[in-house]
């Protein structure tokens, strides 16, 4: 793995980045580049389409696993379970294997359900098959889908009521569905299970199809746009893990790696030094959000 900068905070990539990049071939690159952690999207995210598929034991998966130990990188998560009203939770347990045995910490998940009820019940179901994996369960807000907002997310997970769900930020979703640093301050600080950073013009996209090319196709490097990264970071806590996810097809994969990873830290060390020396937060804390902890384990 290429030498950190330096930065207090380690950062992951999130797969989204260069998804036609297959699994092997990502890790390495992203340790080039110098990140700590990868998310593999080993599940579709919509009908037909790219996922990786990882089964234990296969030749593939035991390449993957010594790639990631050769390399010094862990898998954050992975990613991407969209939680439709035909899921059956207990499917996933293949899936829940394999993000097990690459050494993940979560797995990523959005709320695809119209009927509010019938969507906790599957979450909470969800969280409490991941949880003897040593997984969590976060959920992604997106304009776009059923849960589309912090607000809608906040809702339903309290609805589940299950100790092992969080939320996942992603810093444009926050913003395309009118949210703020502020809304984010106001939540209890476990709530919170990671941050997705990138950056994005002040304009919001007119339509959702237009927010959908653009989080898919259209990011920006984070502190290139105007999306308010440094409130952000300052509104969680120093121990919410950090993701890079900057879809950027018009660079070759090197420079665009290395973009996201510069970029980035610049931003999180910019943040780090307007933190408060002390942080004191009384809120009760209503779920468990590990701290990060991305030490490869030989």
């Amino acid at each position: 793995m290429k030498p950190a900068l330096g930065t207090a905070r380690p950062l992951a990539l999130a797969h989204l980045t260069a998804l036609d990049v297959e699994p092997v071939q990502w890790v390495r690159a992203a340790a080039r580049a110098g990140f700590a952690a990868v998310g593999l999207r080993l599940y579709p995210a919509t009908e037909g389409g790219i996922a990786y598929l990882s089964a234990p034991g296969s030749e593939a998966h035991r390449a993957l696993r010594d790639t990631l130990a050769g390399e010094g990188l862990v898998v954050h998560d992975v990613e991407f379970v969209p939680v439709v009203p035909e899921l059956d939770p207990a499917s996933l347990s293949g899936l829940f294997e394999a993000a097990a045995s690459l050494g993940a910490r979560c797995v990523s998940v959005s709320g695809d359900d119209p009927d509010s009820a019938r969507l906790a019940v599957k979450l909470a179901e969800l969280a409490e098959r991941a949880q003897p994996f040593g997984l969590r369960i976060d959920l992604e807000f997106m304009r776009w889908r059923h849960v589309g907002s912090l607000a809608q997310a906040r809702a339903v997970i309290a609805r589940a009521a299950h100790s092992n769900l969080a939320l996942l930020v992603d810093a444009l979703h926050l913003s395309r569905s009118g949210g703020t640093p502020d809304d984010i301050a106001a939540l209890p600080p476990a709530a919170i299970g990671a941050v997705q950073l990138c950056d994005a013009p002040a304009l919001q996209p007119e339509t959702d199809d237009d927010a959908i090319r653009e989080a898919r196709m259209n990011r920006m490097a984070p502190g290139a746009g105007a999306l308010p990264l440094d409130a952000l970071l300052r509104a969680v806590s120093p121990e919410v893990a950090l993701s890079v996810e900057m879809p950027m097809p018009s660079l070759p994969l090197d420079a665009r790696l290395e973009l996201a990873y510069r970029s980035a830290h610049r931003v999180v060390e910019r943040a780090a030094l307007a933190m408060p020396a002390t942080i004191s937060n009384t809120t009760p804390i209503t779920c468990t959000a590990p701290a990060t902890n991305w030490t490869a384990t030989p």
